[in-house]
């Protein structure tokens, strides 16, 4: 029996388990020639050295006879399906999700830094490379959504890129929470690129990962002894590091309400995805205040057909953790933004996020969880799951 017998969901937010050289066949010469393994070692200290033992081991009869019982306790490169492209509809078979919106774990740092310099030729080729890349990894299984990067920087290029992601076959387009160097997300120049996703009915998505340095390193001097990562592994993911997670989507997307984006298109959607919700209703509530505060003054926010949280209810979409009160996130901000995630095979996801999950929505009518678990994701996905 599967994970998620009983009830028809889908996964908003899994990944593949990059190699270091994971990008390097998918890239061309000149891309690959300026190219540097992927930086890998943000998980438990020595498993990079792993992957080739744990490669091994997926082939091993005895370590299979175990997929089913161990589907959410192996995490990371143990996990089945997670690397070697093969496996994972197996891993989806034994998961039930009906579907998985698949984004990569150790790339966007590297796709960031490239936009953000001014090699847009390698910026670019990198993110075809990794688009590729992703395409190929979900070929496997029609269940599986692949997500492409669209660098904002250069307008021009950033519509041609997101045209090839869309041929390719991505299902979603990935753009950083992190503003691109001289212009807002919001600039009227990528509007195209907005167009472009509207027509094709796929949404536009951010992920953790994509919005820079959180964090000033100065907040870590605190004199105290260092704290352990959640991972176990390198220092990426602590308390003080979470509560800054969500503040580059937050100042990116609320821009891109303000300035009238989902004005313009309406049917376009766009996801934030793993980077908790807790936020959601104050922020929500801070986009209407901006709206009284600013609006006599603000020809752009008098151009607004609608009040800003209205604009989110209608058009963005939201993933929680499991470890957050989902169900008081629901009830402060409506029923039509919050969506399922395994953050399969991530730690962060849990070793039962549906007990975890379940339990934040009891109370809550069984449409509300239909939405959650099925009917959010539809909305989001669009032409992906037609």
């Amino acid at each position: 029996m599967s994970y998620a017998a009983g009830r028809t969901i889908h996964d908003a937010d899994a990944h593949i388990m990059e190699t270091p050289e994971w990008l390097f066949p998918h890239a061309t010469d000149a891309v690959r020639a300026k190219m540097k393994p992927l930086f890998i070692a943000s998980t438990k200290p020595g498993e990079e050295q792993m992957i080739e033992k744990l490669r091994r081991e997926h082939g091993d009869p005895v370590y299979r006879a175990q997929d089913e019982e161990r589907i959410l306790l192996r995490k990371n490169w143990s996990a089945t399906g997670s690397f070697i492209a093969a496996d994972r509809p197996r891993a989806l078979d034994l998961l039930g999700f009906k579907s998985q919106l698949v984004f990569n774990t150790f790339s966007n740092p590297q796709l960031l830094a490239a936009e953000q310099k001014d090699d847009m030729d390698f910026a670019y080729g990198l993110a075809e490379a990794h688009n590729r890349a992703m395409v190929d990894f979900c070929s496997v299984d029609e269940r599986l959504f692949a997500t492409g990067y669209v660098p904002l920087r250069d307008f021009d290029r950033a519509l041609e890129t997101a045209r090839q992601a869309l041929e390719l076959g991505c299902k979603a387009l990935l753009f950083a929470s992190a503003c691109p160097k001289d212009h807002s997300p919001s600039h009227v120049a990528l509007d195209p690129v907005w167009a472009l996703a509207e027509e094709a009915g796929v949404p536009i998505v951010v992920h953790v990962g994509g919005g820079g340095r959180l964090l000033d390193p100065n907040y870590f001097e605190n004199g105290l002894p260092p704290v352990p990562d959640f991972h176990g592994g390198a220092e990426n993911f602590r308390s003080v590091d979470y509560m800054a997670i969500p503040y580059p989507p937050m100042q990116t997307v609320a821009t891109m309400i303000l300035d009238g984006v989902f004005e313009r298109f309406p049917a376009l959607r766009c996801g934030i995805i793993e980077q908790g919700a807790s936020w959601l209703p104050g922020w929500m509530r801070q986009l209407d205040s901006a709206l009284d505060a600013f609006r006599r003054n603000e020809e752009r926010l008098q151009n607004l057909s609608l009040r800003p949280s209205d604009y989110v209810r209608r058009q963005i979409r939201v993933t929680p953790y499991p470890a957050e009160d989902t169900g008081w996130i629901i009830r402060n901000s409506g029923p039509e933004v919050c969506l399922f995630s395994s953050d399969y095979p991530h730690v962060e996801g849990g070793r039962h996020p549906l007990k975890r999950f379940d339990a934040a929505l009891d109370g809550l009518n069984e449409e509300v969880q239909q939405r959650f678990y099925l009917d959010n994701f539809v909305d989001l996905m669009g032409s992906a799951l037609a």
